[in-house]
């Protein structure tokens, strides 16, 4: 029974816990275990091994994003492999590189397991939010997906937790939390690649490139979100670390809260989206987020001190969780087989700038970081203006409200 392959509809016939929604359940578990805990001790792994300043972590998260870009390689693996087998793999690599990470502690080596980790997650994510779209229903998927980023959360709380409470309590070394931490998403990416059939979707994915012009505004969402995401990823906690000294279970205690916040409010953003649609959903985030990065630039430029900045991370942490909301927004318009390799084509989009812009931000970053989060909140504001033209529900035929206008222009 271990890789039988067994239509979706036939799935409810198993026990709860080797359905297809509990297996997402189980993958958004184990990710963040190993890339959450690699985040959160990244910043002072690098600063005390390798002796990095914004250039070199500018550097390493560009290399971490080109297989992002390349992320539309899925296609054609999906010649090769079955989505699901391809998702569970891509975790065990995340799991196994994550797991090694502080065996080589210089720049080269860092880029290179990074560049390993990277691999598995961005091939897991984009095959894993294809899988999500393809086996929950359109009706349920705002609130399912609150629920399944929720348990990531806790996932990472969990992880978060031991660390506050271990690190310095045991003097534990990088080394060991990274392989502590690796080797358990690895053994939960084998126990699911094992204990699972193959599910089977009712509507066979093109394993072939796709790219619609009435897609265009999920692709431009997403090209903004990519560009505007590194500027959060790459210097925020960075900038806790560079600019008030956070050692690694004080950073890691932001992202606990961070998760923790998660947890309950992941959820009630479900039904959220469920309620008022994506368009005030997204619109909801980029607003924050526009005032968030505002200021963070306010910090440099007038000096504010570390409980702000730390208010806003949490804030900022929270405003992103919303994204899920581009997901459903997806789903409502993309003709059913275009899911799988829409997926891989938005993924390699989004990080179409995350290639280039940490590296080039990192040399800005030396000169002025302020600017740094003034680029983020234009980029935030350009996302509102696109958010805006979402409609009310969102379906194929009326992917914008542009659709609707051009529709009922006179010949």
């Amino acid at each position: 029974m271990r890789h039988v392959i067994m239509p979706l509809a036939d799935a409810r016939d198993l026990p709860i816990w080797r359905r297809p929604i509990f297996l997402l359940m189980l993958m958004a578990a184990g990710m963040p275990i190993a890339f959450f805990t690699w985040s959160a001790l990244l910043n002072n792994f690098v600063i005390e091994a390798a002796d990095f300043t914004g250039v070199e972590i500018g550097w390493l998260h560009t290399v971490r994003e080109i297989p992002g870009f390349l992320a539309i390689g899925v296609i054609a693996l999906l010649m090769l492999f079955r989505e699901q087998v391809l998702g569970v793999v891509s975790l065990g690599m995340l799991g196994a590189a994550t797991a090694i990470t502080a065996w080589f502690p210089s720049f080269g080596g860092i880029l290179t397991v990074t560049m390993l980790s990277s691999i598995g997650f961005h091939y897991y994510e984009t095959v894993n939010q294809s899988l999500q779209l393809q086996w929950i229903d359109k009706k349920k998927a705002p609130q399912m997906l609150g629920w399944i980023m929720s348990i990531g959360s806790a996932a990472a709380l969990v992880s978060y937790g031991l660390l506050v409470l271990t690190w310095k309590t045991f003097d534990l070394s990088y080394n060991l939390v990274y392989m502590i931490a690796g080797g358990t998403t690895l053994a939960i990416a084998v126990f699911a690649f094992f204990a699972y059939p193959q599910f089977e979707s009712p509507e066979p994915q093109l394993k072939q490139f796709v790219l619609r012009r009435r897609y265009w505004l999920y692709y431009a969402l997403q090209f903004m979100a990519g560009a505007r995401r590194q500027i959060f990823i790459v210097f925020a906690a960075f900038m806790m670390v560079e600019r008030f000294g956070f050692e690694v279970h004080e950073v890691t205690a932001l992202f606990l809260i961070n998760y923790v916040a998660n947890i309950f409010f992941a959820p009630l953003m479900g039904k959220a989206v469920a309620k008022w649609g994506e368009r005030r959903a997204l619109a909801f985030e980029y607003v924050g987020l526009i005032c968030v990065f505002l200021a963070y630039g306010g910090i440099y430029y007038f000096g504010w001190g570390v409980v702000l900045a730390a208010t806003l991370y949490v804030l900022d942490h929270l405003f992103f969780a919303l994204a899920f909301a581009l997901k459903t927004y997806f789903q409502k318009i993309a003709d059913p087989q275009d899911i799988a390799p829409t997926a891989a084509v938005a993924f390699t989009i989004n990080h179409i700038a995350a290639v280039f812009l940490p590296a080039l931000l990192g040399y800005l970053w030396v000169v002025s970081p302020g600017a740094v989060f003034g680029l983020a909140a234009a980029m935030a504001s350009v996302s509102l203006a696109l958010a805006l033209l979402i409609p009310r529900h969102p379906e194929k035929g009326n992917e914008t409200i542009l659709t609707q206008r051009l529709a009922r222009a006179p010949g």
